[in-house]
């Protein structure tokens, strides 16, 4: 059972989503605007948070950025512009996930189950690996830079776990695609590559270990 926030100002949007939610075993709030989704997250844990991007007062993308300073809750954007501009600027800010409108309510749940698999933090001891300077916590979904913690995007984390743990093997877009985010994608392979530039300006001197397979991927090499 999961608590999801839902945030829309069409009611008949949350009454829905609601509706199926409950029907899987749910627990559901309400929000009809960014700051009541932003106070509601910060009174209360959710599992994964909806935000539709137009909303009175805050708008969805604001709402996730404000979110962002305080929890690292999974975020789900919803939107009827569908333009991969702004899916690219969701992903920037954090967001997990970005689904155009109008949608199937049922792929929504998929993706709220695909996101919170992906997000679940096992009990068990920490799994740590070092690369030099940089320390990657897979347990804790942690990454440190010299010391100092790095600021990853949810999907930036993702990306590097993964690269992480099949460092050494080539990856094409296509299986960064399938396996980061977890189902038949909606963009095309500059999603890859917007990500892995974000993510290597995240790392610093450390951006040395993605290297660049021309025409096919990319690859997390190191000699350890």
């Amino acid at each position: 059972m999961y608590r999801i926030l839902i945030a829309d100002d069409e009611q008949k949007i949350r009454e829905v989503l609601r509706e199926y939610a409950e029907y899987e075993g749910h627990q559901v709030a309400e929000a009809v605007d960014g700051m009541q989704a932003v106070e509601l997250a910060k009174q209360e844990d959710f599992d994964i948070i909806i935000l539709d991007v137009m909303m009175p007062r805050l708008d969805g993308f604001s709402a996730c950025k404000e979110i962002r300073k305080f929890k690292q809750t999974p975020v789900l954007m919803l939107s009827a512009r569908g333009e991969e501009y702004d899916k690219l600027f969701g992903f920037e800010i954090g967001a997990d996930d970005y689904v155009v409108k109008p949608f199937s309510p049922k792929e929504v749940l998929a993706r709220i189950n695909a996101i919170i698999k992906r997000n679940k933090v096992n009990d068990t001891p920490a799994e740590i690996v070092s690369f030099e300077g940089l320390e990657i916590n897979f347990t804790s979904r942690d990454v440190k830079i010299d010391g100092v913690k790095a600021n990853l995007t949810p999907k930036e984390y993702d990306l590097l776990f993964y690269l992480v743990r099949n460092k050494n093997i080539a990856l094409t877009r296509n299986k960064l695609l399938e396996e980061v985010w977890g189902y038949d994608f909606f963009g095309d392979d500059r999603t890859i590559d917007t990500h892995i530039k974000m993510l290597r300006n995240n790392l610093g001197a450390y951006r040395k270990f993605i290297v660049t397979l021309r025409g096919m991927g990319y690859k997390f090499e190191t000699e350890l």
